[in-house]
């Protein structure tokens, strides 16, 4: 391994932590807002958001790298809560409460920060290997 391929490795694997870190965000946005009614009568609550990755040439690297193609808003439909009492409810008294699963959300979180680790590692390795390599060459 030629200590271009060493250096480019920092590089793709920074690719990778910054798209998980951007993914953890709207992650967490989800969660935050897992809960958020409308404040308006039969009007709609926070839609969960929706993160797509892509695979693209760093000329710079001469490898593919990935990078956050676009955040999107997942279009499913909303769950309904029979709560007549509520501000946003209907006039059938029920509330439209986000289409936010915490379960799949907490799975994302996960994902996204074992892919994290798995780049930091790349990073790790990548930076040990350097290290030998250049005291070998000093000696």
């Amino acid at each position: 391994m030629s200590i271009d391929n060493l250096t480019s490795s920092f590089g793709i694997a920074a690719a990778g932590m910054k798209a998980q870190a951007t993914r953890l965000r709207v992650v967490a946005e989800n969660m935050a807002n897992a809960n958020s009614t409308s404040e308006v009568a039969g009007g709609d609550p926070y839609r969960r958001k929706t993160i797509v990755f892509s695979s693209v040439l760093d000329r710079a690297l001469s490898a593919d790298t990935v990078e956050v193609k676009r955040i999107g808003r997942d279009d499913s439909d909303f769950t309904l809560r029979h709560d007549p009492s509520h501000p946003a409810a209907d006039e059938n008294g029920y509330v439209k409460t986000p289409n936010v699963n915490s379960l799949v959300e907490a799975m994302d979180m996960r994902e996204a920060g074992r892919s994290y680790d798995a780049n930091l590692n790349v990073m790790q390795q990548a930076r040990s290997m350097l290290g030998r390599t250049i005291d070998m060459l000093r000696s």
